[in-house]
């Protein structure tokens, strides 16, 4: 759910800052810019308002422009089935979940709407997750919102005015020209891909003219993708959000902050050029951004709901969920892009113990118990899955284990008094216990509880925040 882009934007602030040195002729006059308080001021506003944006970018790039990419996935409009679950070696998005093979198709919609179809899908959950270049979670497709039941879903990009053929079950628009669907298909065991390949072989991708069977509309001109790669700890991000922004007309409650932006040059029908700003200005636009980075990183330590040492977290959701709260979504972005609704996932994320002490492999075992009866409750299933600390990345163990979910609960030993006990350290805690072992990394922690189509009523994990279930702290080993 961020990504190694994630890591190069976070490497930008430090890119900018020691490459300003470099530029010592201004080449545009100060006069023609805001003050420099104000530029540094739009920045940090800009770079909390833009990080999801350009992220997004990034991923798109490499799943569906750079051919070259270890990490692409298929053309625009096209989709790529993974007969397989996540692991260390997938480093695109980090957080990734390893418990359901992904499928993924990158939508173009600027010339006409793509219409994606679904099979029926019985006694196994799926789900489509439709998010725009905004990172919103513009729609669902699947178990939990639509049924198991066959279907044709059109998506339409914020332009399109045309009439929707028959047999369409229901439109959903996007808020941006290219968007993104992720498929989440369950997986029950290792021999049960067989039976997932079959189920992503029934999901299809088609232009609305194809799945109509008629001409196609022109095609829509051609875009020169900026390169994304290492390199860009030595450009400019808001190159990259001036790029996207031509791609996601404004809404009402982007007017303030797309107007700060066009002070300093970034928006449609502009191109932005971090070198043609004065130095002095350059300056500020670089701590204004490196600001703006701490602001995401003190909003994830301080607003998110606090139980038993676990951080819950609700960050994920439409345009009306996130009202303009660019700081919450910036927030979501860096947890982990492209999470969940609530509704379709909670996310209960592990960094410490319930006093406060950070999770360390290197430093220290730990054990997770599950009382009888008490396992996280939901209607499809459950994980814990184990990343590095520093990258966020699934982590390369002895065992290929990268999580323990529900579906392993036939293999996993119980307690006497049939409370369930899982090991989480980097060494084996023996022959035993291996059945329950989650390996750690040798050095920080960082764990992910995941609850996919979560139960309402009693007991629950909603209302995020209020629910009456709460996660079970994590222990030191005796």
């Amino acid at each position: 759910m961020m990504m190694r882009t994630g890591r190069l934007v976070g490497k930008v602030m430090l890119g900018l800052a020691g490459s300003l040195v470099a530029f010592s002729v201004q080449t545009a006059n100060a006069e023609d810019w805001p003050s420099i308080v104000e530029a540094k001021q739009i920045a940090e506003e800009g770079y909390v308002y833009g990080l999801p944006i350009v992220m997004n970018y990034a991923i798109m790039y490499d799943y569906a422009v750079d051919r070259d990419s270890d990490q692409f996935k298929a053309p625009f409009n096209e989709i790529k089935n993974e007969a397989r679950v996540y692991t260390y070696k997938d480093t695109t998005i980090i957080s990734p979940n390893s418990d359901t093979p992904y499928s993924v198709a990158s939508l173009d919609l600027r010339a006409e709407p793509v219409v994606l179809s679904v099979p029926a899908v019985d006694k196994r959950y799926y789900s489509v997750q439709l998010v725009d270049g905004n990172t919103y979670n513009f729609g669902y497709i699947g178990s939990r919102a639509t049924g198991s039941d066959a279907g044709d879903y059109m998506i339409a990009g914020p332009d399109w005015s045309g009439e929707t053929p028959e047999g369409i079950k229901k439109v959903f628009r996007a808020s941006t020209q290219f968007s993104l669907a992720i498929y989440r298909t369950q997986l029950f065991g290792p021999d049960d891909m067989p039976n997932v390949e079959k189920v992503q072989a029934g999901y299809k991708v088609q232009t609305l003219s194809a799945y109509a069977g008629e001409p196609a509309p022109a095609a829509a001109p051609a875009v020169d993708f900026p390169k994304v790669d290492k390199e860009l700890v030595k450009t400019n991000f808001f190159e990259y959000l001036d790029f996207a922004l031509q791609f996601a007309p404004a809404s009402s409650a982007e007017t303030e902050i797309r107007a700060k932006l066009a002070k300093i040059g970034v928006g449609p029908g502009k191109s932005f050029q971090f070198k043609d700003m004065p130095l002095e200005h350059r300056l500020e636009v670089a701590l204004g951004m490196r600001d703006g980075d701490e602001k995401v990183k003190a909003y994830l330590a301080d607003k998110l709901y606090k139980a038993n040492g676990w951080s819950i977290s609700d960050l994920w959701g439409d345009a009306a969920f996130i009202d303009g709260d660019w700081i919450k979504r910036a927030a979501g972005a860096s947890a982990g892009i492209y999470g969940n609704d609530a509704a379709e996932a909670v996310y209960i994320l592990g960094r410490n113990l319930a006093n406060g002490d950070l999770l360390d492999g290197s430093k220290q075992s730990y054990t997770l118990t599950f009382p009888a009866g008490e396992l996280p409750p939901v209607e499809a299933f459950w994980s814990i899955t184990m990343y590095d600390g520093k990258t966020q990345l699934l982590i390369e163990n002895p065992i290929n284990r990268y999580l323990i979910n529900s579906p392993m609960l036939p293999e996993l030993k119980k307690n006497t008094d049939g409370s369930l006990t899982l090991y989480i350290q980097k060494d084996t805690p023996g022959a035993d216990k291996e059945s329950n072992w989650l390996p750690a990394p040798d050095g920080p922690i960082y764990l992910a509880m995941r609850m996919y189509w979560p139960k309402t009523g009693k007991p629950s994990v909603l209302p995020v925040g209020q629910g009456t279930w709460q996660p079970p702290a994590l222990e030191t080993a005796k």
